[in-house]
């Protein structure tokens, strides 16, 4: 790993390390926005081991900071939702390129992790989607189980609308995740009412 790459991860981890909400997992607790970069990074490299620079630059940054910004700062419904996913994502963009710029990296560099942060073409750049299918599969790995109980009712929608965003290879991945019996249904039906 280069130099700057190295100095680039360790900023990035040390600002989520900031983060006062825990996720805690195989029984041990860890900053959430710290450790869901560090897996959203190796899915990344799961899906495309040759991941350019820029692509991994963004796995590792692509939420930084995220508790700085909270939802319930937002009007609810989904006016409020879509304005605080648009500001959220700016913030994330903005505070990656500050530290890149700190680091040493050029402007072509800091204006691609931008533009794979901000979830720009995607479908089109195939590192945009591939950061794309990385984002739903860290949801699925290590949040799903705990999150799907609380919206049943919903669940199958919420999967469809994340399922949709990924493309084949991603769903490839998604289908070979241990999931609870339960939750492997809603993701079935999910899939099958995309490819209906």
């Amino acid at each position: 790993m280069n130099t700057k790459l190295q100095q680039a991860f360790e900023r990035f981890d040390q600002y989520n390390q900031q983060d006062p909400n825990a996720l805690i997992w195989e029984e041990k607790t860890y900053p959430q926005e710290y450790f869901l970069a560090l897996k959203l990074h190796d899915w990344v490299l799961r899906l495309k081991p040759d991941a350019n620079e820029a692509l991994r630059l963004a796995s590792r940054s692509q939420h930084i900071g995220r508790w700085k910004i909270a939802r319930k700062d937002y009007p609810a419904g989904r006016e409020g939702y879509l304005k605080w996913r648009k500001e959220l994502a700016n913030f994330h963009a903005d505070k990656s390129a500050s530290i890149l710029q700190e680091v040493g990296y050029s402007e072509e560099i800091i204006q691609k992790v931008r533009s794979i942060i901000l979830k720009k073409r995607i479908k089109v750049d195939q590192d945009v989607q591939t950061m794309e299918n990385a984002l739903c599969l860290v949801f699925l790995a290590y949040q799903y189980e705990t999150f799907y109980p609380k919206y049943r009712t919903k669940i199958v929608t919420i999967l469809k609308k994340s399922l949709l965003k990924m493309d084949s290879h991603g769903h490839q991945f998604a289908l070979a995740l241990p999931y609870s019996e339960e939750g492997l249904q809603y993701i079935k039906e999910a899939l099958r009412l995309i490819q209906s």
